[in-house]
Protein backbone atom coordinates (compact mmCIF):
# COMPACT_ATOMS: atom_id res chain seq x y z
CA UNK A 1 0.00 0.00 0.00
CA UNK A 2 2.61 2.67 -1.53
CA UNK A 3 -0.22 4.73 -2.99
CA UNK A 4 -1.06 7.85 -0.19
CA UNK A 5 -4.13 8.57 -1.49
CA UNK A 6 -4.96 5.34 -0.74
CA UNK A 7 -3.29 5.10 2.38
CA UNK A 8 -5.24 8.13 3.73
CA UNK A 9 -8.72 6.76 2.45
CA UNK A 10 -8.07 3.44 4.51
CA UNK A 11 -7.31 5.60 7.91
CA UNK A 12 -10.11 7.78 6.78
CA UNK A 13 -12.51 4.38 6.41
CA UNK A 14 -10.82 3.30 10.38
CA UNK A 15 -11.83 6.92 11.91
CA UNK A 16 -15.36 6.61 10.66
CA UNK A 17 -15.74 3.44 12.12
CA UNK A 18 -14.35 4.05 15.16
CA UNK A 19 -16.83 6.96 15.22
CA UNK A 20 -19.42 4.82 14.25
CA UNK A 21 -18.42 2.57 17.15
CA UNK A 22 -18.39 5.18 19.60
CA UNK A 23 -22.42 5.88 18.63
CA UNK A 24 -23.31 3.15 18.90
CA UNK A 25 -21.49 2.65 22.32
CA UNK A 26 -23.41 5.90 23.88
CA UNK A 27 -27.03 4.03 23.42
CA UNK A 28 -27.02 1.55 25.98
CA UNK A 29 -25.88 3.96 28.52
CA UNK A 30 -29.05 6.28 27.20
CA UNK A 31 -31.33 2.90 26.89
CA UNK A 32 -30.52 2.71 30.91
CA UNK A 33 -31.32 6.08 31.33
CA UNK A 34 -34.61 6.12 29.60
CA UNK A 35 -35.44 2.64 31.55
CA UNK A 36 -34.83 4.32 34.93
CA UNK A 37 -36.74 7.31 33.92
CA UNK A 38 -39.42 4.72 32.61
CA UNK A 39 -39.37 3.08 35.84
CA UNK A 40 -39.46 6.02 38.75
CA UNK A 41 -42.27 7.47 36.65
CA UNK A 42 -44.53 4.39 35.93
CA UNK A 43 -46.11 4.25 39.02
CA UNK A 44 -46.55 7.93 39.46
CA UNK A 45 -50.27 8.63 38.07
CA UNK A 46 -51.78 5.38 39.58
CA UNK A 47 -50.03 6.88 43.23
CA UNK A 48 -51.55 10.34 42.70
CA UNK A 49 -55.09 9.55 42.01
CA UNK A 50 -54.88 7.24 44.99
CA UNK A 51 -53.70 10.20 47.20
CA UNK A 52 -56.00 12.36 45.09
CA UNK A 53 -59.16 10.09 46.21
CA UNK A 54 -57.78 9.04 49.46
CA UNK A 55 -57.31 13.31 50.40
CA UNK A 56 -60.72 13.91 48.72
CA UNK A 57 -61.93 11.49 51.31
CA UNK A 58 -60.24 13.09 54.36
CA UNK A 59 -62.96 13.79 57.34
CA UNK A 60 -60.79 16.34 58.67
CA UNK A 61 -57.23 18.80 58.50
CA UNK A 62 -55.40 16.22 60.71
CA UNK A 63 -56.26 12.94 58.73
CA UNK A 64 -55.47 15.27 55.55
CA UNK A 65 -52.22 16.07 56.83
CA UNK A 66 -51.26 12.39 57.34
CA UNK A 67 -52.74 10.92 54.11
CA UNK A 68 -49.41 13.77 52.84
CA UNK A 69 -46.79 12.85 55.45
CA UNK A 70 -47.84 9.17 54.70
CA UNK A 71 -46.95 10.27 50.33
CA UNK A 72 -44.15 11.77 51.06
CA UNK A 73 -42.08 8.80 52.63
CA UNK A 74 -42.46 6.93 48.99
CA UNK A 75 -41.58 10.23 46.96
CA UNK A 76 -38.10 10.56 49.35
CA UNK A 77 -37.24 6.57 48.78
CA UNK A 78 -38.05 6.31 45.26
CA UNK A 79 -36.04 9.74 44.71
CA UNK A 80 -32.91 8.35 46.80
CA UNK A 81 -32.92 5.19 44.26
CA UNK A 82 -32.89 7.74 41.08
CA UNK A 83 -30.35 9.87 42.67
CA UNK A 84 -28.16 6.48 43.29
CA UNK A 85 -28.80 5.34 40.19
CA UNK A 86 -28.86 7.66 37.43
CA UNK A 87 -25.23 9.26 38.33
CA UNK A 88 -23.95 5.28 38.60
CA UNK A 89 -25.51 5.23 34.64
CA UNK A 90 -23.61 8.29 33.69
CA UNK A 91 -20.65 7.43 35.11
CA UNK A 92 -20.27 3.74 33.84
CA UNK A 93 -21.35 5.08 30.54
CA UNK A 94 -18.74 7.73 30.23
CA UNK A 95 -15.67 5.37 31.34
CA UNK A 96 -16.39 3.14 28.64
CA UNK A 97 -16.55 5.82 25.96
CA UNK A 98 -13.42 7.19 27.23
CA UNK A 99 -12.08 3.93 26.55
CA UNK A 100 -12.91 3.49 23.09
CA UNK A 101 -11.89 7.20 22.57
CA UNK A 102 -8.23 6.53 23.66
CA UNK A 103 -7.28 3.41 21.93
CA UNK A 104 -9.64 5.03 18.51
CA UNK A 105 -7.45 7.89 18.97
CA UNK A 106 -4.05 5.71 19.52
CA UNK A 107 -4.67 3.62 16.59
CA UNK A 108 -5.87 6.60 14.31
CA UNK A 109 -2.57 9.05 15.64
CA UNK A 110 -0.26 5.37 14.94
CA UNK A 111 -2.29 4.77 11.30
CA UNK A 112 -1.55 8.88 10.47
CA UNK A 113 1.96 8.08 11.65
CA UNK A 114 2.27 5.37 9.23
CA UNK A 115 1.13 7.25 6.21
CA UNK A 116 3.83 10.11 6.92
CA UNK A 117 6.58 8.01 7.40
CA UNK A 118 5.73 6.62 3.78
CA UNK A 119 5.05 9.91 2.25
CA UNK A 120 8.49 11.22 4.05
CA UNK A 121 10.09 8.16 2.11
CA UNK A 122 9.22 8.81 -1.01
CA UNK A 123 9.36 12.43 -0.81
CA UNK A 124 11.33 14.18 -3.52
CA UNK A 125 15.26 15.29 -2.55
CA UNK A 126 15.77 19.16 -1.15
CA UNK A 127 12.27 18.98 0.47
CA UNK A 128 13.47 18.14 4.38
CA UNK A 129 13.31 21.68 5.85
CA UNK A 130 9.67 21.41 5.14
CA UNK A 131 9.20 17.76 6.04
CA UNK A 132 11.09 18.46 9.45
CA UNK A 133 8.57 21.66 9.94
CA UNK A 134 5.56 19.37 9.01
CA UNK A 135 6.67 16.80 11.46
CA UNK A 136 7.11 19.25 14.23
CA UNK A 137 3.55 20.80 13.63
CA UNK A 138 2.29 17.24 13.78
CA UNK A 139 4.23 16.50 17.19
CA UNK A 140 2.66 19.72 18.52
CA UNK A 141 -0.60 19.02 16.97
CA UNK A 142 -0.20 15.39 18.93
CA UNK A 143 0.81 16.71 22.21
CA UNK A 144 -2.02 19.30 22.49
CA UNK A 145 -4.58 16.37 21.60
CA UNK A 146 -2.99 14.26 24.43
CA UNK A 147 -3.19 17.39 26.97
CA UNK A 148 -7.08 17.90 25.65
CA UNK A 149 -7.98 14.65 26.50
CA UNK A 150 -5.99 14.50 30.34
CA UNK A 151 -7.68 17.55 30.70
CA UNK A 152 -11.33 16.74 29.71
CA UNK A 153 -10.58 13.49 31.78
CA UNK A 154 -10.30 15.26 34.40
CA UNK A 155 -13.14 17.21 33.71
CA UNK A 156 -15.76 14.65 33.54
CA UNK A 157 -13.90 12.79 37.22
CA UNK A 158 -14.97 16.48 38.36
CA UNK A 159 -18.08 16.73 37.26
CA UNK A 160 -19.17 13.03 38.34
CA UNK A 161 -18.12 14.03 41.75
CA UNK A 162 -20.30 16.75 41.86
CA UNK A 163 -23.05 15.39 40.69
CA UNK A 164 -22.37 12.26 42.99
CA UNK A 165 -22.32 15.03 45.79
CA UNK A 166 -25.16 16.85 44.47
CA UNK A 167 -27.39 13.63 44.77
CA UNK A 168 -26.31 12.42 48.58
CA UNK A 169 -27.06 16.08 49.01
CA UNK A 170 -30.37 15.90 47.65
CA UNK A 171 -31.32 12.14 48.54
CA UNK A 172 -30.49 13.87 52.56
CA UNK A 173 -32.70 16.29 52.18
CA UNK A 174 -35.20 14.95 50.84
CA UNK A 175 -35.13 12.28 53.85
CA UNK A 176 -35.30 15.71 56.14
CA UNK A 177 -37.92 16.72 54.60
CA UNK A 178 -40.46 13.55 54.96
CA UNK A 179 -39.25 13.25 58.57
CA UNK A 180 -40.49 16.60 59.33
CA UNK A 181 -43.40 16.12 57.55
Amino acid sequence: MNNPLEQFSTTNKVSLEAIEGMAIQAFPGVEKLVELNLATTKSAPGESFSYAHAALGAKDAPELMALQSDLLKPMADKAAVYMQHAPTIGTSSSVEFTKIIEVKTGEAQKAFGGVLENLIKNAPAGIEPAVAAFKHVLTAGQNAIETAQIQAKKAVEGAQTNVSAAARQTVDAVKKAAKVA
